[in-house]
């Protein structure tokens, strides 16, 4: 899968997840959180594709998607980016 592909298939994980997406400008990679009881993960619009799905992997992997069905690709990367972060 492209990372433009992994990017579309977790925005729909999101949305079947009834967590919101925002991409904004600024000095910030990104990440899940809590606005006003709306669940949401902003990503920073100015990264690369890759980055982008990485951040959004991660945010969902925060809000707890263990018990849910997910396409073995899609799984895998996300544990792969928890890895990858878990180096850092």
């Amino acid at each position: 899968m492209t990372h433009e592909q992994i990017l579309n298939e977790l925005e729909q994980l999101a949305s079947n997840c009834g967590i919101a997406i925002r991409y904004e400008k600024g000095d910030f990679d990104g990440g899940y959180c809590v606005l006003k009881a709306e669940r949401l993960i902003v990503i920073n619009k100015r990264l690369a594709l890759e980055r982008r799905a990485s951040v959004l992997a991660q945010g969902l992997a925060e809000v707890g998607i263990d018990e849910m069905y997910l396409k073995p690709a899609i799984r895998e990367f996300i544990e792969d980016e928890l890895a990858r972060a878990a180096k850092v």
